[in-house]
Formats: structure tokens, sequence, C-alpha cells
């Protein structure tokens, strides 16, 4: 039986940069009564409080099974139940010269492709601390605008692989719905998770992780190709069902 089950964020537990469901809010709920529940994914830890954690209707005891890894699994947070708060365990940023360097790639390569918006919703490339992170319509773009830019992920390809030239020694990954991932090189999702591991003194075959991106390229792949058991969504109805049937069965 899995201790942990891990999720992405945008397309698995919600629609992309929105709260999650009511529904998905019981569930999760429900689940960190029997398992450790973990959430990684490219926002940063603000965004996943504001779709995830305000929604929760979770005691002290049940969060303190919640582990939240905001930008790719380069920073990881736990709750204190004494105050109440959420701590850092640990943040892998950048420097400020490799944030001016992924930034610099990051807009000529959009430019090259055609991919620059004149008139952005929000900041089109964000420091996230420990990672940047390209969103081609802005941060704050709508979902329907967002899925209707590059619905079969071509754009987000092209740019991820003419970005990657330029930045050989980061990781470049294709992220969200619009959006280019980078961070330092070895620090992805995989990361996150032999983290996770090493915290809860558990191992990969403990772990069922789900998630929208797991194709090679993907944010979530590192998941998948380190050999943890993964099942991939195209949207959040997809992973309630799923979790119906895991809490179904127990």
């Amino acid at each position: 039986m899995k201790k942990v089950i891990a999720f992405d964020l945008d397309d698995t537990l919600a629609i992309t940069k929105s709260p999650i469901d009511d529904r998905m809010g019981v569930l999760l709920t429900r689940l960190l009564d029997k398992f450790d529940v973990c959430i990684i994914s490219g926002g940063k830890f603000e965004q996943f409080k504001k779709q995830v954690i305000d929604r929760l209707q979770a005691t002290p005891q049940q969060l303190s099974h919640m582990h939240l890894m905001p930008t790719c699994g380069t920073r990881y947070y736990r709750y204190d139940e004494v105050t109440s708060e959420w701590a850092q365990q640990y943040a892998e940023d950048l420097t400020e010269q490799q944030k001016t360097t992924i930034t610099a790639a990051l807009e000529k390569a959009a430019k090259e492709l055609g991919y620059w918006e004149a008139a952005p919703a929000g900041e089109i490339i964000e420091d996230r601390g420990s990672q940047i992170t390209y969103s081609a319509l802005g941060q704050q773009a709508t979902a329907a605008a967002k899925y209707a830019w590059d619905p079969d992920g071509t754009k987000k390809q092209k740019l991820r692989a003419l970005a990657a030239k330029e930045l050989i020694d980061l990781e470049v990954r294709a992220g969200g719905t619009t959006s280019i991932d980078v961070t330092r090189i070895g620090i992805d999702k995989a990361y996150g998770m032999h983290k996770l591991i090493q915290e809860l003194q558990i191992s990969k075959e403990d772990i069922l992780f789900l998630g929208d991106k797991l194709q090679e390229g993907g944010n979530d792949y590192p998941v998948k190709a380190m050999g943890i058991d993964s099942l991939e969504v195209d949207r959040w109805e997809d992973t309630a069902l799923a979790l119906e049937a895991i809490l179904h069965v127990l």
C-alpha cells in the first residue's frame, strides 16, 4: 500500500491558476487521514495557498501530513502545529547572475519565435527566487485564453528547446499551460521527491504521483523517470475520479 500521494497542481488538482473545486477539497481532506499528501508544481507558495490551502477544511493535525513543494520542488514547506504556520524547509535559490541570464534568454527566444505578448495580463517573466518562469500571455491571463494559446503544447516545446540552447548549465522545462520554468540544474521535481523520501524515511515505491505533464520535456517527467509510479491525467476531474476510487477501496 502506498504511503504518499503526490500531485502536480494546475490541470491536475485545479483549472490553471484557479482555486480547487469543492469536490477536490473534500477529497484532499479525506486523503490526509490516510496518506501523507505532497503537492509539487511550478507556482509560488502564495499560489499554493490561494489555490489549495485556503480551500481546505482541514485540522492542524491533517495539515501536518501535507507537504508543499512550490517552484518545481526547489522549495519545501511543512505545517508547524505549534506555530500554526507553514515553515520553509529549504530553498534552492538562483544567483542574481543566473536570473539575469535566464531572463535575457527567455525574452530573446520568445521574441525570435513571435511569442512575446505586446499587451500581457501581468508579468511575462517572473522571478520566483528559486525559479524563473515565462508565461506567454502574462501571469494573470484567463484560463480560457491560456488553454487556447497552445492546445497541443507545440509552442512551449519550441520555446523550451530554443531557450535551452543558451541555458546549457540550467534546467529548462515546459511548465504549466503557457509557461516555461528554469531552475538550477538537477533541481527539479525528482529532486523534490528525493527530499520527501529522505524526510519521511520511505522508498520511491511508497509514492503514487499524479500529473498532466509526464511526457519527456514536461516538468512532471523527472518524477516518472526516477521510477515513481505515476498516473497521467488531463484535467482535475480525472484526478478526482482516481481519488474516489482510492478512498473507496480503503
